[in-house]
């Protein structure tokens, strides 16, 4: 995209004037997010059922009421985002410009997983009703409605993403032939470096609290997204170090020093050695390859940090951004404990990431 024009949001005296009602709204949500005593309580519980009456005591409610028992993970993970949804579209059918674009630039990150997970079932030739279904909810976009035409990656290009709010990352990044021939996770990245890279020059556009705190959660994301793709390409035939380094995004913390070696990194323990004089990112490394605690859970921990910083500052749109993380970060903590109830692995229960 690239070329941004119309409003920018006001500063510390003619913010509320837009964005002031929906900011409240937010923040009132905020404050339905699991306690630490939440927490414990779940903890206690015995089984999924225990679980479900904890959560009227919640902002969740009643929620999981009329689902059949037994209840399982997989349903509990389904309600808690579509509170999820419920809540993000309530703010963005409320917003006006600029704030409705940034919304939008949220939901293109779900928009990519979605059309990975479309494209990986079309080469594999399942059935498109069945690919929907487990489409992320805020990612889905206008142009589903035609994907009954769709009968290989030709039509799903043609018909389908070229319709679609990320059409200009796919037709700058990718071709129709890629799409039958590259590796999915590639695709996936390229889509990626190019979404986050218009979402930082899209902050920056925006200027005032929320480039000051956004830059500072999309660096980390783009940081991320670098360290994890140079350690998942260690055997990867398909992939060369110049292909590697294609693939980070042109901002963080590590551009364009650290990604530099990253791309020339031979195993992990070069990218911990590279990783060593970036104080943020130092002890990361070390929990997470020798503690129970890994590397990704090391990553979520610093996110959730950065998310709940942006909750004290004002007069920008980070914490829009902030409180759609926090929640699903406290999603995956809800089916963390509700697998370890079902699993019978209590001992491994206070393995999730509190938030507040």
């Amino acid at each position: 995209m690239g070329l941004f024009g119309g409003r920018k949001h006001g500063g510390l005296f003619t913010f509320n004037k837009d964005d002031g009602y929906l900011e409240a709204i937010l923040r009132g949500f905020k404050k339905g997010i699991l306690s630490r005593t939440d927490y414990n309580n779940l903890c206690q519980c015995d089984n999924l059922e225990d679980m479900k009456m904890h959560f009227i005591s919640t902002d969740y409610g009643d929620f999981l009421a009329g689902e059949p028992s037994p209840i399982h993970t997989t349903t509990i993970a389904e309600k808690a985002t579509g509170k999820l949804v419920t809540e993000f579209n309530h703010i963005r059918n409320q917003a006006v410009e600029p704030l409705s674009t940034f919304m939008d630039f949220i939901s293109y990150g779900y928009m990519i997983d979605n059309v990975v997970l479309l494209i990986t079932g079309t080469l594999h030739e399942r059935d498109i009703s069945e690919l929907v279904d487990k489409c992320h909810p805020l990612g889905l976009f206008k142009s589903m409605a035609t994907l009954s035409v769709v009968h290989n990656v030709a039509d799903l290009y043609n018909n389908v993403l070229i319709d679609t709010p990320l059409a200009p990352y796919i037709q700058g990044c990718l071709s129709e032939e890629d799409l039958d021939e590259m590796n999915i996770e590639i695709i996936r990245n390229t889509l990626y470096k190019a979404y986050l890279e218009d979402f930082y020059n899209y902050c920056k556009y925006l200027g005032g609290q929320t480039e000051l705190i956004m830059s500072d959660i999309l660096k980390f994301e783009a940081d991320r997204r670098s360290i994890n793709i140079t350690i998942n390409s260690f055997g990867a035939t398909e992939l060369s170090k110049d292909d590697r380094e294609k693939l980070y995004p042109s901002l963080g913390l590590l551009y364009p020093e650290g990604t530099s070696k990253l791309g020339k990194a031979e195993d992990v323990d070069q990218v911990r050695g590279i990783l060593e004089v970036y104080s943020t990112y130092r002890n990361f490394f070390s929990d997470g390859v020798n503690n129970e605690k890994s590397l990704e859970d090391s990553f979520f921990e610093h996110e959730v940090h950065l998310n709940r910083m942006a909750f004290e500052d004002q007069y920008g749109y980070g914490v829009f951004y902030a409180y759609i993380k926090l929640r699903e970060q406290e999603i995956r903590n809800i089916v963390w404990i509700a697998e370890c109830i079902s699993q019978n692995m209590k001992q491994k229960m206070n393995q999730y990431i509190p938030i507040f």
